[in-house]
C-alpha cells in the first residue's frame, strides 16, 4: 500500500487490514488480486487527502464517493474507471456483512458501458500448423508439443500449466487434477491424444533431466531442471507464431479461448464448458456464446419446438 497521511491511516487501515484478511482466508484470492483490490480504496483514501475530507469508511456518504468517481473519471478509461468502481462495491459490501455498515455508498452508481471485448481465438487448422511448426529434433520441441496440446486438449490457464504436477494426471480415469485461482480443484477430461505427447515428453525427455529439488512432481521442466515460468510460454507460443505467419495477437490464453469455443460450436453445453474452464460463475463464460452468432441460431433452429 502507497504512505497515507496520518488521519487517512487513523480511519481506514484497520477495515482495509481486515478486508484484506477476508480477502486471502475466506475467499482464497492470490495475493496480486488482494494488491488490485487494495489499490482501488487506497485510491479513494488519496483523493480524500487531497480535498482534506476528514471520513471513515463507516460514514462516508454517497455524495463523496460520487465526488470521487467523477473525479476519476477525468483521470482514466471507462475499462479502469468499471473496474475501480466493482473494487470499491466490493470494499463496502464487505463492511456490510461484517454490520460495519447497513448500505453501500455505491448502491446508485452504476459503472460506465465498457462493451464485451471478445477473445481471439485460432481455427482448429491454425492451432494444427502452430503445433507443425514445433522442431521436433530438440529437447524442448517435445516438451512444447505436449504443453501446447495440453493448454489447447484442456483448456487450461498458463499458470494452471506451469503448476501442473505428475500426481495430478489421472490418465486411467481420463482426467486431470487442476488447481485454479483461489487454490479452488476441478478434473478436466483429458484426450488420449494429448496424453500421448505428455507421455512421450516424460519417457524420453523428461527422464533424462537433472531436475532441482523441489521440482521432482512438475511436470513441464526448463532445461536446468526448474519451473517454467509464464513469460517463456508466452514467447513459445509467440516465436510459432511467427514461424507460421499468423498474423493474429495471440498469447497462451489464446488456447484456452479456443478449446472453450470449438467446444461449444460442436455442440457441448455451457454449463460443461463453465466447469472445464473453473469459471465460478457461468455468466464469466457466456463470453463465449459471442464469438459465433450462427450456432445460436443452428442450436434454436435445432431444438426449439417453434423452429
Amino acid at each position: 500500500m502507497l504512505k497515507m497521511f496520518y488521519f487517512v491511516n487513523m480511519k481506514w487501515n484497520t477495515y482495509i487490514k481486515d478486508y484484506q484478511s477476508y480477502l486471502r482466508i475466506e475467499r482464497g484470492l492470490s495475493k496480486n488480486t488482494i494488491e488490485n483490490y487494495g489499490f482501488d480504496i487506497e485510491r479513494l483514501c488519496l483523493f480524500l487527502e487531497t480535498n482534506q475530507i476528514e471520513v471513515s469508511p463507516i460514514n462516508i456518504t454517497d455524495e463523496t464517493v460520487q465526488e470521487f468517481i467523477y473525479s476519476v473519471s477525468k483521470e482514466v478509461n471507462p475499462r479502469s474507471q468499471a473496474r475501480i468502481i466493482s473494487g470499491l462495491k466490493s470494499f463496502f459490501n464487505y463492511l456490510i456483512f461484517e454490520d460495519y455498515r447497513k448500505d453501500s455508498p455505491l448502491e446508485l452508481i452504476e459503472s460506465p458501458k465498457t462493451g464485451r471485448k471478445l477473445p481471439d481465438t485460432l481455427s482448429v487448422s491454425e492451432i494444427d500448423a502452430l503445433i507443425a511448426a514445433i522442431d521436433l529434433s530438440s529437447n524442448e520441441g517435445e516438451r512444447n508439443r505436449a504443453m501446447l496440446e495440453t493448454l489447447y486438449g484442456c483448456g487450461l490457464r498458463v499458470s494452471e500449466l506451469v503448476s501442473l504436477k505428475i500426481s495430478d494426471l489421472f490418465f486411467e480415469e481420463g482426467f486431470v487434477k487442476i488447481t485454479g485461482k483461489g487454490n479452488k480443484e476441478r478434473f478436466v477430461p483429458i484426450g488420449k491424444l494429448t496424453q500421448k505427447y505428455i507421455e512421450i515428453y516424460q519417457n524420453s525427455i523428461r527422464n533424462t533431466i537433472n531436475i532441482k529439488k523441489g521440482f521432482e512432481d512438475t511436470l513441464f521442466l526448463n532445461r536446468r531442471g526448474g519451473q517454467l515460468t509464464r513469460s517463456m510460454i508466452f514467447a513459445i507460443i509467440k516465436n510459432l507464431a511467427l514461424q507460421i505467419n499468423l498474423h493474429k495477437n495471440i498469447s497462451p490464453h489464446t488456447l484456452r479461448h479456443s478449446f472453450a469455443t470449438h467446444l461449444l460450436e460442436n455442440g457441448a453445453d455451457l454449463r460443461s464448458i463453465q466447469l472445464m474452464l473453473g469459471h465460478e460463475s457461468i455468466t464469466t463464460t457466456e463470453i463465449y456464446v459471442h464469438l459465433d452468432r450462427s450456432f445460436l441460431k443452428e442450436v434454436m433452429h435445432s431444438f426449439h419446438p417453434r423452429k
